[in-house]
């Protein structure tokens, strides 16, 4: 009997490849879209999806690469991924130009830097546009004309206060501050969008012109309308800010209807 190595090498040359007999030409692809390369912590379990229900279908794509984060979600552990930056964007379609590059983490980018964060990414992607949810927000904030803003996240404290320090060093009121208290990354991905929206709706204040809500981890993009409707005011989130931010860094400036005022405006 013959053995199975001696049986497909024999099937081998039995049966040639064969070139494809069809002429064709290959598609420009992605053409005219848009390319957003994105570096997503490991351990976040929302931001794809949430970012995908957001993208305008055909006019832009995602390529996605994941960086090294211990979870909980503590400073020690988010100033501990930027040694990976520079690696995990390095796996993001190479050798194809890219049209800006998210990194998916608020609190990672406000404890390490954001001209941190953006060196790791540009070594190796020379003169790449860089966005992250905190850079993003703060664009947003200025091009709404907010300066006061009631914050919802989803973290322990050490990490709220950089967050807040952060807004406040740069001309941002945070009036009013409330979170669910995790220390656990994959539960900030467990929080229903329901329990985000009451607790939204909460901490809102007469003195916030916006609500700001923090976390990529967050499912929040489905609930913004809402709120926006209900309140009265701008609501702004990390995921709705980062993708707004690289649609227009990326060169796509038409409206996102939807989800809220601020993928409606150009930069």
């Amino acid at each position: 009997m013959e053995s199975g190595e001696t049986l497909r090498a024999g099937q081998a040359s039995a049966l040639p490849t064969r070139p494809v007999r069809v002429d064709y030409m290959p598609d420009p692809w992605p053409g005219e879209r848009v390319r957003i390369g994105l570096i997503a912590l490991g351990v976040d379990h929302a931001v794809e999806a949430e970012l995908w229900r957001m993208l305008p279908r055909g006019r832009a794509e995602l390529y996605v690469s994941r960086v090294t984060v211990a979870n909980p979600c503590t400073v020690a552990n988010l100033r501990a991924i930027l040694p990976d930056l520079t690696r995990a964007t390095s796996l993001i379609l190479p050798g194809t130009p890219l049209g800006v590059i998210a990194f998916a983490c608020t609190s990672g980018t406000v404890v390490m830097g954001v001209a941190e964060v953006a060196d790791c990414i540009r070594a190796a992607r020379p003169g790449i546009a860089v966005t992250t949810p905190i850079t993003a927000a703060m664009a947003a904030f200025e091009r709404l004309g907010v300066s006061s803003v009631a914050m919802l996240t989803p973290y322990i404290d050490e990490v709220n206060q950089p967050i807040r320090r952060f807004l406040e060093g740069r001309g941002m009121a945070v009036v009013a501050l409330d979170s669910f208290n995790l220390v656990d990354d994959i539960a900030m991905s467990a929080v229903p969008p329901a329990a985000i929206h009451a607790a939204a709706l909460d901490v809102d204040s007469e003195r916030a012109e916006a609500v700001f809500i923090s976390c990529t981890g967050l499912r929040a993009t489905g609930i913004v309308a809402d709120l926006e409707a209900r309140l009265g005011k701008p609501v702004v989130t990390s995921n709705q800010a980062m993708l707004w931010h690289a649609l227009r860094l990326g060169g796509y400036g038409e409206a996102v209807p939807g989800f809220g005022r601020l993928l409606e405006l150009a930069l």
